[in-house]
């Protein structure tokens, strides 16, 4: 008896690794979205033969190109998008082998800790070894295997080097199977050696079939919830803490729904922030060392946390020295067993939404005592002033600081605008006093913190949300990073909004410096002064014709009532514009109200050295293990 002759297409290895991620999808909630949106990428020698080729000769239908000016960048703009679609797309990035794919490192490492996909496809070495070594070899006297791309292993949620063309079927598989999975999503490297990318095989017809990536929503174990429930009823004060996962899982209305029915209030990580509108009588803001006073005070007497996909930075729980009630207990909601671990708490391993409307159902008639939402209502009233004094500029005529530029800019976004930081003082002053208005307003990237993260996030989310608002928020030190995908939008046409405060310096590690006994040195951007210290005049530096330089439309505003109508201006922009404006540099922002570790110096010569390790050695003795 004959059998069929199988049906193969013949390809190069780039070709059908191309063809196979145009043919990918996930679904959630019977909504398909293509997982691999589109191709980021510069090229060099490792990869302008290979992927280059394919990504031409597949064109823009099969999979969209995205010209990048910097590796990093590029990765940043792939995180944007995937944030900003709640993880069920994602975009791939290739480099060459050498400097480009090195590049690649500090954009994987930020994807990987903030629980974001992206598809990494470096170029590699000569698998043949032909050329041995070639331009930009890395030559391990004693690992001849190892290439510079081992660099990503550790900064990656799965890693592989493509060294034969039969290899990329259950590697390419084992990646998708890896971005689509919630519990173990972040960047995935697949190493590609240039000659390996170009060399021509039969592959199997099945592999170019449409394969839809079911994107699950596990339900809690019946044990872990019915003993979740227990400790909810029994707990008098009971806080969320509410992360990213809400956000990724769209469990808000989940969240609220909870909350309407039991009173428990809600605090946030930056990750977590807007899973509730400012609104709420329940939301109290941020928590933590950028936390509101009203979220700290209750965090501080808490007898119940309980943790909805958060994964409890030092910044959430002050470096352990926040949640103080000596009979705390913690409760944690994750999708992710090694986060629901965390803080020896009792385990709900599930969907976000899945475990908050199961807790829901199990709670129905449980409402915490009203005395406890009197407290942090007044609570967040109290605050609510704060905000106020803090955004609100008496003369339009005066230059603003950093929080009146925050209030400027809260009189101009609508709902559906998305603002977007990474670093710098920033963060601060945005976790504690932003008002977010929807769930997908507030996009910061603080797992990594990561300077230049911000202009090319913008880009990734603006094309994840076409004619969606999107303001990218950075400071001088931040531009001077990375500005070069500017270049990026203007090409594109996508019209992002940067809103650049030129403070002459970094101004949270100079804040930092002071309080850790540094005395700011080398955070300012000055010239150096006669003794050869860096505290002369300001230097000359023009970021705003930079901006301009590179294609964006440029705005200045050197008052608050300019800067009120630049930012209108800017909004009902189409085109790429900057704000610039020279803040005040008098502190605006209400002080942290809770503790940072930051280890001071032990033995100093400095007094302002020996008064900061004093004020440590006070703060670290209130550092709790829970246990």
């Amino acid at each position: 008896m004959s059998h069929p002759t199988p049906s193969v297409r013949h390809l190069t290895v780039a070709q059908a690794l191309v063809q196979f991620l145009s043919v990918q999808y996930t679904e959630r909630d019977g909504v398909r979205h293509r997982l691999i949106a589109g191709t980021w990428g510069i090229f060099g020698h490792g990869n302008v033969a290979g992927l280059g080729q394919a990504l031409l000769q597949a064109g823009e239908e099969a999979m969209p190109f995205h010209q990048g000016r910097n590796e990093q960048a590029m990765v940043h703009a792939a995180v944007g998008h995937a944030r900003q679609l709640n993880r069920l797309s994602a975009q791939a990035v290739t480099t060459s082998i050498g400097p480009g794919a090195t590049n690649l490192v500090t954009g994987a490492a930020l994807a990987t800790i903030n629980r974001l996909p992206v598809l990494l496809l470096p170029g590699d070495y000569f698998a043949t070894r032909a050329a041995d070594p070639l331009l930009q070899q890395l030559e391990h006297p004693s690992e001849a295997d190892v290439s510079v791309n081992d660099t990503l292993r550790p900064v990656s949620r799965w890693f592989d080097r493509i060294t034969r063309p039969e290899m990329l079927v259950p590697s390419a598989l084992n990646a998708m199977r890896i971005l689509t999975d919630p519990a173990e999503t972040g960047a995935v490297a697949l190493a590609l050696p240039q000659d390996v990318q170009t060399e021509a095989f039969d592959w199997p017809e099945e592999f170019f079939a449409e394969r839809v990536w079911h994107v699950r929503r596990p339900a809690p174990d019946p044990l872990e919830l019915a003993e979740a429930v227990r400790a909810i009823r029994a707990a008098e004060r009971p806080l969320i803490v509410a992360g990213g996962g809400v956000h990724h899982s769209e469990a808000e209305e989940a969240l609220k729904a909870l909350v309407d029915a039991t009173g428990i209030p809600v605090a946030s990580t930056q990750a977590g922030k807007g899973s509730l509108r400012h609104d709420h009588p329940a939301d109290l803001g941020g928590i933590g060392h950028t936390g509101t006073a009203v979220c700290d005070d209750l965090a501080r007497t808490a007898d119940l946390v309980i943790g909805v996909g958060t994964r409890y930075s030092d910044f959430t729980t002050a470096s352990g020295t926040l949640f103080q009630n000596p009979g705390v207990r913690f409760l944690n909601l994750n999708i992710t067993a090694f986060d629901a671990h965390k803080l020896a708490a009792r385990t709900l391993v599930a969907d976000a939404r899945t475990g908050l409307t199961a807790l829901a159902r199990e709670l129905s008639g449980h409402r915490v005592d009203g005395a406890y939402e009197a407290e942090y209502r007044a609570g967040k009233e109290r605050w609510e002033r704060v905000v106020e004094a803090a955004f609100r500029a008496d003369d339009d005529s005066a230059v603003p600081t950093q929080t009146q530029v925050l209030g400027a800019l809260d009189t101009v976004v609508g709902d559906e605008d998305v603002v977007i930081n990474a670093a710098g003082s920033l963060p601060g002053d945005l976790h504690k006093l932003w008002r977010a208005r929807s769930p997908r307003q507030y996009h910061l990237e603080y797992g990594y913190s990561c300077m230049g993260y911000e202009i090319p996030a913008g880009i990734g989310v603006q094309q994840a949300a076409p004619g969606t608002p999107v303001w990218s928020l950075v400071g001088d030190g931040t531009y001077l990073m990375m500005p070069t995908e500017i270049v990026t939008a203007v090409q594109e046409g996508l019209p992002v909004n940067l809103v650049l405060l030129q403070n002459h310096g970094y101004a949270s590690i100079g804040g930092l410096s002071e309080e850790t006994g540094g005395e700011r040195f080398g955070t300012a951007y000055r010239y150096r002064a006669a003794d050869g210290t860096f505290t002369g005049a300001p230097l000359p530096v023009d970021l705003a014709a930079n901006a301009a330089s590179l294609g964006m439309d440029v705005l200045r505003a050197k008052t608050v009532g300019e800067l009120r109508d630049a930012l209108a201006r800017a909004r009902a922009s189409d085109r790429p514009t900057c704000v610039y404006v020279e803040t005040d540099p008098t502190p605006s922002a209400p002080p942290a109200e809770a503790w940072w570790d930051v280890p001071v110096a032990e033995v100093a010569d400095r007094e302002a050295a020996v008064r900061a390790r004093e004020r440590y050695d006070r703060h670290a003795a209130g550092r709790r293990r829970h246990l």
